[in-house]
């Protein structure tokens, strides 16, 4: 395996550790984050000033040369696989997709092949600098195998380490639309008194609990109100089906990102998807409420209705502000034109 020599010289005023001050000033085009840099002291391959450094706390001062042998990426244990993509968007640091319910997004037990990394590795041909030494595609957030939708991942470990960093700090814009059970209206009284549910300016719902995973269905999340982890999740109504009221279109907007998060907020809300089979349930609606049509859409719909139809973050390496929007897909806009008829 082949390898590179990375050579720059620590700038004035440097921080006390010797890896954040590599990290500081180790040069852009070198596309290494500070995990990967970490493991690169770790391993032996810094030095400083000709001696090598194996202490990530260790000193350094401004003027010295710190030289780094990285060996090329090695070629990841998953196999490319032939699965076409819709691309929205790609450029020499990172790529979105326009994912397909369906599709798994990372290889793992149950399903080691098929994946949306699998298809990646493909398209890439080869054309990958690698994250964390490896030639695979960074994934910094996931959508539900049945979830379809916009993701972004990352194809070198600067990129990587810039939208990972984007995430933890829930500056990333991601809207879904979503077909739920139900109305989420503030003027329910039973909504109203949902605990962990309130109400913002222009009908806004907010959930706010802490999620973990569930006791006894390890599949499955779980809403607490002591330990698990944060969770937000804001909807509002953009459309509603039937006479009475008893499904609805609407947008959710994420402030955190939990595995299964609007899919278990708006269950523990009422409001679960439709099609939803962990969460959302089979519901009878009134047979007076929608037509045969409708009727039959809604009980026939084979995955829970939620698409990630906006994304937006910064471009990890430019700065540039990056937006992108995915139609509905056909399934969900055939469902929304039964509910309407």
């Amino acid at each position: 395996m082949g390898s590179r020599r990375i050579e720059f010289v620590i700038a004035e005023n440097p921080p006390k550790r010797l890896d954040k001050a590599v990290s500081r000033d180790v040069p852009e085009e070198a596309s290494l984050s500070r995990t990967r840099l970490a493991r690169l002291i770790e391993e032996g391959a810094l030095t400083v000033d000709g001696a090598v450094v194996q202490d990530a706390k260790a000193k350094v001062e401004a003027g010295a040369q710190i030289e780094i042998e990285v060996e090329e990426a090695e070629d990841s244990h998953i196999g490319p696989e032939d699965i076409p993509l819709e691309i929205i968007f790609e450029d020499e640091d990172l790529i979105v997709i326009n994912k397909p319910a369906g599709m798994v997004v990372h290889p793992a037990p149950g399903s080691p092949s098929g994946t949306l990394v699998n298809a990646l590795l493909h398209h890439f041909g080869g054309n990958l600098s690698g994250v964390g030494g490896v030639k695979r595609p960074g994934i910094v957030h996931r959508i539900d195998k049945e979830t379809s939708g916009l993701l972004v991942a990352a194809k070198s470990d600067a990129a990587h380490q810039g939208l990972a960093a984007q995430f933890e700090k829930h500056t990333v814009e991601r809207y879904y639309q979503a077909i739920c059970y139900g109305v989420p209206d503030g003027n329910d009284p039973r909504l109203r008194g949902v605990k962990g549910a309130s109400f913002e300016p222009g009908n806004i719902l907010k959930l706010t609990t802490q999620l973990a995973r569930h006791k006894t269905d390890r599949q499955k999340q779980a809403v607490l109100f002591q330990g698990g982890r944060h969770a937000v999740t804001r909807a509002r109504i953009v459309e509603s089906f039937g006479s009475p009221p008893c499904a609805a279109l609407i947008e959710c907007w994420l402030e955190t990102g939990r595995t299964h998060q609007i899919r278990v907020h708006m269950a523990h809300a009422g409001h679960g998807l439709v099609g939803d089979p962990t969460y959302g349930g089979r519901r009878k609606l009134a047979a007076k409420a929608l037509g045969e049509a409708a009727q039959a859409a809604v009980q026939a719909f084979p995955r829970q209705a939620l698409h990630a139809a906006v994304l937006g973050f910064a471009h990890p390496l430019t700065g540039d502000a990056l937006r992108f929007e995915a139609p509905l897909p056909q399934d969900m806009a055939d469902l929304l034109a039964a509910l309407r008829q």
